[in-house]
């Protein structure tokens, strides 16, 4: 009787599903100016939506600053490859105010 409990309130949300968005992290940074970025595509059902992280070391502390765009793609090394062209230009079109309210 509560396998069917549980499988009626699972079809209704209120378990963990499958296609919410999990982020993966690419291994590598790729320095750009003064910033390094990470690629983390977060994959959703069969494909992986560009997200990523510009991290910067000032001193001791190392400002982040985390992105999600509304782009998809089908392939995870598309997706980690378009995450750091839209961080370089999120760099460029910032400069120092990037990180302004970090501070």
């Amino acid at each position: 009787m509560a396998s069917f409990f549980s499988k009626l309130f699972s079809a209704f949300g209120s378990s963990p599903s499958d296609d919410a968005p999990k982020k993966t992290e690419t291994s590598e940074a790729h320095p750009y100016k003064d910033c390094l970025i990470y690629a983390t595509p977060m994959k959703e059902g069969g494909q992986y939506r560009l997200a990523g992280r510009i991290e910067k070391k000032v001193g001791e502390e190392t400002l982040v600053h985390e992105f999600v765009r509304a782009d998809v793609f089908t392939s995870l090394d598309d997706a980690a490859e378009f995450t750091v062209r839209k961080a370089q230009l999120i760099i460029d079109q910032n400069g120092a105010s990037l990180f302004a309210d970090k501070k």
